[in-house]
């Protein structure tokens, strides 16, 4: 194997199922909006580059506690969604 075949390598493939989410203090309707805006996060954090230590290992996760998060009054449903986002994507890397 040549040196620029071993720096091609192919992209891994990650699959992640968040069974549920836990919202306390967001208006009810908002919770598909949120939970969306966190899917397109997590996805777009995740396509940037390496995987974190936590999904770099085979094998199943029952839980993962994300951080508290800080969210400014009269933030969309988006940017919540992308905060929690982050928060999760920062404890995978535990």
């Amino acid at each position: 194997m040549t040196n620029l075949q071993s720096a091609i390598r192919s992209p891994q493939t990650v699959e992640l199922h968040i069974e549920e989410l836990v919202l306390r203090g967001f208006a009810p309707g908002d919770r598909h909006r949120i939970g969306e805006a966190v899917e397109r996060e997590l996805a777009r954090l995740l396509a940037q580059g390496e995987l974190p230590p936590l999904l770099a290992r085979a094998g199943r996760r029952e839980r993962l506690d994300a951080a508290p998060i800080g969210v400014r009054s009269g933030a969309s449903a988006e940017a919540i969604g992308a905060e929690i986002a982050r928060s999760v994507f920062r404890g995978f890397g535990q």
